[in-house]
């Protein structure tokens, strides 16, 4: 097997196990040991220092991978001049938001105050995190991306669940341990470094003048062009937390906060798909090859819709089962809805397929940002309007109606500039086949006692009535006829 096919591996086994340590920590470790209101805390800490990163670091990242190959001669020139960008961006962000700081305290003043005392943790959280992105992708030039991930992935996940349980021994207090987070991201941040020096790539050399002028300028501006797509998209992920803390109070935003984490298990799918038909969009724009990118277009809807969709209905008629599995979930079963309202969120970009992957490989790539930038704007106004009267509910909702209003976009422009189309009969044989599955669940199955035989009974059920139709419909001929050649073969090779 090839080293790039190993790293490759490697690195989806431990997006997995990183994954499975996210959801313990989120939903079982931390309602277990802390209290809503320090779910919360934390969590608004967490995110507002994520949501600085991209700015502080100006999308020198991807700058990193992309311009790599064509300074390899000067590598560590380049590595030494991509950290000082780093840290002049960081400098600049820390300045902004100095400036800022009064305004931001009155935001949180009246329902979170608390975090006004953890203000300068976000910043030192960004520090690290910031040189640990850029140190991320300097290794992933040099083909280096297992080791990176599993300190991105699991190491740091790990850590925090450590932080909780020494919380939970009580080594130190409640504020000890939201300072500890700090704590955590410097460790990840020396591991990385760590890991450079081992495998000898972590080398500083300031002759800059060896690094052409246009060459900087190109970086740059390629740069300031990533980073608005960077944080545009990140800000989606992250404001409503923030906003909801502000507006309503930390209690909300963890229950806010785990319904959201639920959800958010829908799309898992469809990233994993976007990673393989991304250098297949690019080739075949390369080739110009637009009829094929159109039919590859139509088959990613109907497969990821397939999926995602039956993990959306195995999570929503079970719910309730699942909530009963979180510690005090008489507490956090209040975020159910936002489930349902995340999910049909996540679905409505999965409805929509890979327009955005095709905006960004074509020659009209500078769009993708420009709608990135007014999903935004339509995040904070949605959720200006719609959480004072509905609470955290209107937060998921103004997520929802954010995501469809972004993707509706995104479609009208793929369809008008390169004439591609997603929909065909199969999406809507899928939506009316997942319909049907969630109706009999509802009305016709009753509710079985324990609640793991609940789960077991009616995820096996929804899940055969579902796959039963989309076959008997033929919605997606191809993926059911791969999935009955492997059980065939799986079958054969048992029984001989």
């Amino acid at each position: 097997m090839s080293k790039p096919a190993q790293q490759s591996i490697l690195t989806t086994i431990a997006a997995y196990i990183g994954v499975l340590i996210g959801y313990v920590n989120l939903l079982w470790l931390m309602p277990y040991v802390l209290e809503p209101e320090q779910i919360g805390l934390f969590k608004t800490i967490q995110d507002m220092a994520l949501l600085l990163v991209p700015f502080a670091q100006m999308g020198i990242g991807n700058g990193i991978t992309r311009f790599f190959p064509r300074i390899k001669h000067q590598k560590y020139a380049f590595f030494s001049f991509s950290l000082f960008l780093g840290m002049l961006g960081y400098a600049l962000v820390v300045i902004i938001f100095l400036l800022f700081k009064n305004p931001i305290m009155t935001s949180f003043s009246d329902k979170a105050p608390e975090v006004n005392n953890f203000l300068q943790v976000a910043l030192i959280i960004t520090f690290f995190s910031v040189i640990n992105t850029l140190l991320d992708a300097f290794s992933r030039s040099f083909l280096k991306i297992a080791i990176p991930s599993l300190i991105r992935d699991v190491l740091l996940r790990l850590l925090m669940a450590l932080l909780v349980i020494g919380y939970y021994l009580a080594f130190y207090p409640f504020h000890f341990m939201i300072w500890g987070m700090g704590g955590v991201y410097l460790l990840a941040m020396l591991a990385m470094a760590g890991y450079m020096m081992h495998i000898g790539i972590f080398h500083f050399e300031f002759r800059w003048k060896g690094i052409p002028g246009s060459f900087r300028k190109e970086f740059i501006q390629y740069n300031t062009i990533t980073l608005l797509g960077t944080a545009g998209a990140l800000l989606i992920m992250k404001i409503d937390s923030l906003m909801v803390s502000s507006m309503i109070g930390l209690d909300a935003n963890a229950i806010y906060t785990i319904g959201f984490s639920i959800a958010v298990v829908i799309e898992m799918p469809r990233r994993a798909i976007s990673q393989v038909a991304m250098p297949l969009i690019s080739e075949k724009f390369a080739a110009n090859l637009l009829d094929e990118i159109d039919v590859l277009y139509k088959k990613i809807a109907v497969h990821q819709l397939l999926i995602c969709l039956l993990i959306f209905l195995l999570i929503w008629v079970n719910i309730d089962t699942l909530y009963h599995f979180v510690p005090n979930k008489e507490v956090y079963q209040a975020g159910k809805w936002v489930v349902l309202l995340i999910g049909l969120g996540k679905l409505t970009d999965i409805l929509f397929s890979v327009n955005g992957e095709i905006i960004v490989f074509s020659k009209f790539y500078v769009f993708n940002i420009t709608a990135t930038l007014l999903m935004c704007a339509a995040v904070i106004l949605f959720n200006l309007a719609l959480i004072p009267a509905f609470g955290i509910e209107g937060a998921a909702l103004a997520s929802l109606l954010a995501m469809f209003f972004y993707n509706l976009l995104k479609f009208f422009f793929v369809k008008i500039r390169l004439g591609f189309n997603p929909f065909t009969k199969g999406i809507f044989t899928i939506l009316f086949t997942g319909g049907i599955s969630w109706a009999v669940s509802f009305y016709l199955i009753p509710v079985f006692e324990p609640v793991l035989l609940d789960l077991l009974v009616r995820s096996s059920m929804v899940s055969l009535l579902y796959l039963a139709l989309i076959y008997w419909l033929k919605a997606a001929p191809e993926a059911m006829d791969l999935v009955i050649n492997k059980i065939k073969s799986i079958f054969y090779a048992m029984t001989n």
